[in-house]
């Protein structure tokens, strides 16, 4: 990425990139990327490496992980929570792996929709559960701040995997994680 691009689109927009107030913004946007677009230099494989063998075969969830993400199709943030359950097989993962695993994949261009599955998938495949579920709410600036202009609606999205396709499983799920 070079700064001499983000004067470009400086110029594109309608602004002076050598104005004073300005005068870092190149630098400061890179850096800037470097966090929001950090998942690209992350695989679930890295992120889900401590595991644990346990006994334990009742759900294990993890709710209202934050995550902040950029709309592929606007480049403008959404950001919400996430919710993930698995049922164990013999192994459990670290508490603090599922929300890492979360900005491995919300740290990229996404839409919603891709980011849920991957997070369920990654899950599924690294770990071995019986089953995942993964629900994820979010605000989507792409709404919010042009077209529509709805600043109150709220995108949820779900993947559920095995077990968790099953009523029971699923009703469970959803009763933990948003208790009347």
């Amino acid at each position: 990425m070079s700064e001499e691009l983000i004067k470009d689109v400086l110029k594109a927009i309608g602004d002076n990139p050598d104005r004073e107030g300005l005068l870092d913004t190149p630098k400061r946007v890179i850096k800037s990327w470097e966090t929001i677009f950090g998942g690209y230099k992350l695989t679930p494989e890295e992120v889900l490496t401590t595991q644990f063998s346990e006994t334990y075969d009742e759900m294990v969830i993890c709710k209202d992980i934050e995550f902040y993400s950029t709309c592929e199709h606007h480049l403008l943030p959404f950001y919400g929570k996430c919710h993930i359950g698995y049922l164990p097989n013999g192994k459990i993962v670290g508490l603090s792996k599922m929300p890492r695993l979360v900005e491995v994949f919300a740290r990229r261009l996404q839409v919603q929709e891709r980011l849920t599955e991957q997070i369920a998938n990654s899950m599924m495949e690294i770990l071995e559960p019986r089953g995942v579920g993964v629900i994820m709410e979010a605000k989507h600036h792409c709404v919010v701040c042009r077209g529509v202009q709805k600043q109150n609606s709220v995108m949820i999205t779900s993947a559920l995997k095995g077990l968790f396709s099953e009523f029971n499983v699923k009703s469970e799920f959803h009763t933990l994680c948003f208790p009347k």
